[in-house]
């Protein structure tokens, strides 16, 4: 009886609504299709053809979008204008703290000087500034595509399924909600920075508490395949990449399941976002199947999805946020971070406990390594860079299997967290990062070990 008034079976239309969005959004995000002697995804393929096709005008639109975000964030800041505080979207660009204001002036000025080629060669090299320009160009493409096809994978009914299913598993190994497979998969498969976003707006929609969602985003952000591939090939280990692929993942997945019980991750609140509250309901009440439970809520979310008008006029929202919002900060952040890494020592004087760390585990030209170990922090690309001219394969494998694993890097993941709604400050993120560094280097030299890699 218990069963037949909590459960009934979804009409053909229901199930149709729950399906065809959710099909959608999986081949879109999870579905990886060979593309020009590579693997890619269809949101993949979609962003770099949306870059290739605004790559003649993108550096002058940045520049114009940064300019913008600098100038009316002053100008509501001191004035505070009727047509800007009134308005929903526009106060949501253009209202925030002097902090931010600080660095989205610091970010204009430094993309004017790219652009126009002017100022210390420091900062307007293709090393520094240019390096930025060319990441924020791509990024840009990236989330105007991500932005309008989220919804298919978040607001449809997979969520619900997946979570209800995977609960007894994703809890007990990671403690966090069965619906965060969808975001590793997301990231993992596709773009890290996507799966950061994705875990941001589920922590605002009250789907995950604030240790939950930090968890996610600072440990399930994973880079794509392709990228995995390319790391490898710039550090000429690409012909162990079965190993080296197999070695991440097992990495990744240990590394998660100490650090979620240990602070700093432990320590956060196990708290909804209060202006929502919680909004999850993945436990199945009793007298119900859990495939019964999970295919409930699916078709229940799926009935309220968002219909064409909303799914632009969110589109719209979302994309216009992260580029006037996120764009200056990754501009002002990433090209400190890569000055910083390409014109002093800062990075080799930091990193020398960590070159006493990599001798004890053993690893040839520990010190020469050493630096590889930490930039990261500020760039995904730095430490492939940095390690390319070590000699030691072992070496090399190990630091990019590393510098793929830590990916809390300030360019781009470690700002759209720092953006978000999510209670994390800049050092509990460098505190995870050299936690995850720590805790992942014993676990892949083994591997490597084991794996029987040498030279």
């Amino acid at each position: 009886m218990k069963e037949e008034n909590l459960y009934t079976k979804p009409t053909k239309k229901q199930l149709l609504k729950f399906i065809i969005p959710s099909a959608i959004g999986i081949f879109l995000f999870l579905f990886p299709i060979p593309w020009k002697d590579s693997v890619n995804i269809p949101l993949g393929v979609i962003s770099d053809f949306f870059a290739a096709l605004i790559k003649p005008a993108a550096s002058l639109g940045l520049m114009i979008v940064i300019m913008i975000s600098a100038l009316f964030s002053l100008i509501t800041y001191l004035f505070k204008p009727k047509f800007i505080m009134d308005n929903k979207l526009l106060s949501k660009l253009f209202v925030t703290s002097p902090a931010y204001i600080s660095t989205r002036i610091l970010g204009s000025i430094v993309t004017i000087m790219c652009y126009f080629q002017v100022g210390p060669e420091v900062i307007i090299s293709p090393d520094t500034g240019g390096t930025m320009m060319g990441l924020l160009e791509t990024l840009v493409a990236w989330f105007f595509a991500a932005s309008f096809l989220m919804p298919f994978l978040m607001d449809y009914g997979l969520l619900e399924l997946v979570g209800t299913i995977l609960r007894d598993f994703t809890g007990p190994l990671f403690k966090i909600p069965g619906r965060a497979t969808i975001d590793l998969l997301a990231s993992w498969i596709g773009n890290c920075n996507v799966g950061a976003v994705l875990t941001s707006q589920q922590y605002e929609k009250g789907y995950y508490t604030a240790r939950e969602a930090i968890t996610i985003a600072t440990c399930f952000s994973a880079v794509s395949l392709p990228f995995c591939l390319i790391i490898a090939a710039m550090l000429g280990v690409d012909d162990k990449f079965i190993p080296f692929y197999a070695i991440l993942c097992i990495t990744g997945v240990l590394s998660v399941v100490i650090m979620t019980r240990i602070p700093p991750l432990n320590k956060y609140p196990d708290e909804y976002y209060p202006p929502v509250g919680k909004q999850i309901q993945e436990e199945e009440p009793e007298g119900i199947k859990k495939t019964q439970w999970g295919l409930k809520l699916a078709v229940e979310k799926a009935e309220k999805g968002l219909n064409i008008k909303q799914i632009l006029y969110n589109g719209v929202e979302t994309w216009l946020g992260i580029v006037f919002s996120l764009t200056p900060i990754v501009m002002s952040f990433g090209t400190l971070a890569l000055v910083l890494a390409t014109y002093t020592p800062a990075f080799d004087w930091l990193s020398s406990p960590f070159g006493c760390y990599l001798k004890l585990l053993g690893l040839e030209e520990a010190f020469k390594a050493a630096p590889a170990t930490i930039v990261g922090f500020a760039d995904m690309f730095i430490p492939a860079i940095l390690a390319a001219n070590i000699a030691s394969y072992k070496t090399r494998f190990v630091i990019g299997i590393l510098s793929l694993v830590q990916i809390i890097y300030m360019t781009e993941v470690g700002t759209l967290i720092l953006t978000s709604k999510m209670p994390i400050g800049f050092k509990g993120l460098l505190a995870i990062f050299i936690e995850k560094t720590i805790i992942s280097l014993p676990i892949i030299v083994l591997l490597t070990n084991l794996f029987g890699i040498t030279g």
